[in-house]
């Protein structure tokens, strides 16, 4: 990764050249996370949520391949080192917060780190406290990474790109 800059007292924004420093950013990501989190990701098709993802999944050590579950809608990935597991969740074809809550999240939620790509509008109900990831993916196929964090959960934790939220409001 490089250009990373923080934009805000309770932000931070993260330029990523390649693919391969999307999954470096996702690896960074998962080394500030623990059992209960939530991370949701939006952006548009192609972005890079998945590929944030599977850095976020190598970083966990959890086992599987990571691809995209649109058509299964969610898949838990156990840990291999004894850590959280990596439940990875894409809400596109989901409707609405009711049909999230039909997927029964809550029964994963407290030992594991939720992904939920396309969760914009749709998972912040999840959990007070989450981390918010919009990704712009720009015409050179470079990225901008804006980190949202939200709760206090993530009061004192300082985000790739500079943002150290121990000032933070506890809403983000």
């Amino acid at each position: 990764m490089t250009d990373a800059t923080a934009t805000t007292e309770a932000a931070s924004t993260v330029r990523a050249e390649t693919d391969r420093a999307m999954r470096s950013l996702g690896r960074d990501i998962a080394a500030l996370t623990r059992a209960g989190d939530v991370l949701i990701l939006s952006g548009p098709l192609g972005a890079g949520k998945t590929t944030f993802t599977q850095g976020l999944g190598a970083g966990l050590g959890v086992r599987g391949s990571i691809t995209s579950p649109t058509f299964v809608i969610s898949r838990i990935h156990p840990s291999l080192v004894g850590g959280p597991a990596l439940v990875h969740v894409d809400a596109y074809r989901l409707g609405g917060p009711d049909e999230i809550d039909d997927i029964d999240l809550d029964m994963t939620l407290p030992e594991s780190v939720t992904v939920v790509e396309w969760g914009e509008d749709v998972a912040e109900g999840l959990s007070d406290d989450r981390l918010e990831i919009r990704i712009e993916r720009h015409p050179d196929d470079t990225r901008t990474v804006h980190l949202r964090p939200v709760g206090a959960r993530w009061d004192g934790v300082e985000l790739p790109g500079g943002a150290d939220r121990t000032a933070g409001n506890g809403e983000g």
